[in-house]
């Protein structure tokens, strides 16, 4: 296990609208705000069509395929996800969020669009101090989060007794 240590920084209150589509509205708000690292809450609707990225097609592939769900009615949304730059410093939002339309419930990541139903709140906890980043892993294809600095004079530390 490897731990970047960090800072509470700003604290941002978010009121999304009709037709707001995550994760495009808040990485550009993370843009126009300068927030490179934080966390994210989200509560309210997700229209129906949303695609969310339910799991891995084959999860022992090398290069997992994504398995997408479309929303398949307007949905209660609760969910949970952090911000962080990624190589190029643009703030990228992993959100996964619960889906819920009678008793049925869709969970997995925004990653591929979900548009807000009438109303979508969001508080986001900016993280300051940090060098943590999202970095493209060669063997999965993935941005993962990275924390430390490359130059090893970043705040990355890894627990003892702890394998990578």
């Amino acid at each position: 296990m490897r731990y970047s240590e960090a800072n509470l920084g700003r604290v941002f209150v978010l009121r999304l609208e009709d037709g707001d589509r995550l994760p495009d509205t808040l990485e550009r708000f993370a843009r126009e705000q300068g927030i490179r690292a934080a966390a994210v809450f989200l509560l309210g609707g997700a229209e129906t069509g949303g695609r969310v990225v339910v799991g891995p097609e084959d999860g022992a592939a090398a290069r997992p395929v994504p398995m997408i769900e479309r929303l398949s009615g307007a949905s209660e949304a609760l969910g949970v996800g952090t911000i962080f730059v990624n190589e190029d410093g643009v703030p990228k939002l992993h959100l996964h969020s619960a889906f819920g339309r009678h008793r049925e419930t869709v969970t997995g990541c925004t990653r591929e669009g979900v548009e807000i139903w009438r109303i979508g709140e969001v508080i986001i906890l900016e993280l300051t101090n940090t060098t943590a980043q999202r970095k493209i892993n060669p063997q999965t294809g993935f941005e993962l989060l990275e924390v430390g600095s490359s130059s090893g004079q970043g705040d990355e530390r890894q627990a003892k007794g702890v394998n990578r």
